[in-house]
């Protein structure tokens, strides 16, 4: 990240399987391979390239894909390759029940709660939080607000958990690697049909895409003040490394100042500026 925006580190998947998933023909191919198999665009992923991310969904190119089919990309003619002749069996054996799908979005969200923030470890904080953790807190921001006009909170609430979810897949696009914008949106919106695909499709697939895309275009008063409060969250983990760690870190305050859309967002930052200058004052 610039220091200005902290977005989360891109960490590679767990090499290794768990107890739990040990049975699973399926996470034993899923969990078994190396970092550098998850950032190649042509095999089993959970990172990215320059090319879009992708998931190669088991259930997907069973359903679809015949033996030696390939889906226009050569994706599906590799399926055997990628897998390797006794995993491509899988496909054939991995439920489409609800809780299956369920499950196998879950899992993959896992990585949401390991890994952590990169503006965070870019300034030397031990143990900073995770994508999960700046989630979580910017829910209860909008659970704790006060009800505004024309503001559905539990829509909020919503935005909030799913705002940066396609991260689990995309991991961190920083100012500093040069992506533009769109191109950056354009892979998180890739990596998130991709998930939603992992979830079966259906209705809550596709509220999923639609929280998630009237936050990234600031489409709705509820996308406003959720923007706010990821700012908010940011300036007071901020503040709390600050004090924890005794470092000073200007970028994240000047990087947001005067960019709050709504007067929760300007009167919430202004506390924790003002708690902030009280403490650099008391120094």
């Amino acid at each position: 990240m610039a220091a200005a925006n902290p977005y989360l580190s891109h960490s590679s998947y767990s090499s290794s399987s768990s107890n739990c998933y040990s049975s699973s023909p399926f996470y034993r191919c899923l969990l078994s391979r190396s970092p550098s198999t998850f950032l190649s665009c042509k095999s089993l992923s959970f990172g990215f390239c320059g090319e879009t991310p992708r998931i190669l969904t088991l259930r997907s190119q069973a359903r679809n894909l015949g033996p030696g089919a390939s889906n226009g990309d050569g994706f599906g003619s590799n399926l055997s390759m990628n897998l390797g002749e006794n995993d491509a069996s899988i496909t054939s054996s991995v439920s489409s029940s609800p809780a299956s799908t369920a499950i196998d979005f879950l899992t993959l969200c896992h990585r949401l709660k390991t890994t952590k923030r990169k503006g965070w470890i870019n300034h030397g904080i031990k143990g900073p939080e995770s994508i999960a953790d700046h989630m979580y807190r910017m829910a209860l921001m909008a659970l704790i607000t006060g009800d505004l006009p024309g503001v559905n909170r539990e829509r909020c609430i919503k935005i909030a958990i799913v705002h940066d979810i396609a991260e689990a897949i995309v991991g961190d696009i920083t100012p500093s690697d040069g992506v533009p914008k769109a191109e950056k949106s354009r892979r998180e919106q890739a990596a998130l049909d991709e998930m939603c695909e992992v979830l079966g499709g259906g209705l809550r697939a596709e509220e999923i895409k639609e929280l998630w895309a009237e936050y990234e275009n600031n489409a709705s008063l509820e996308a406003n003040l959720v923007k706010d409060f990821d700012k908010v969250e940011m300036i007071l983990q901020a503040l709390e490394y600050e004090t924890e760690h005794g470092k000073v870190l200007d970028e994240f305050f000047l990087s947001t100042a005067g960019k709050f859309q709504t007067e929760i967002g300007k009167k919430w930052a202004a506390e924790i500026i003002t708690r902030r200058n009280s403490r650099l004052g008391n120094r």
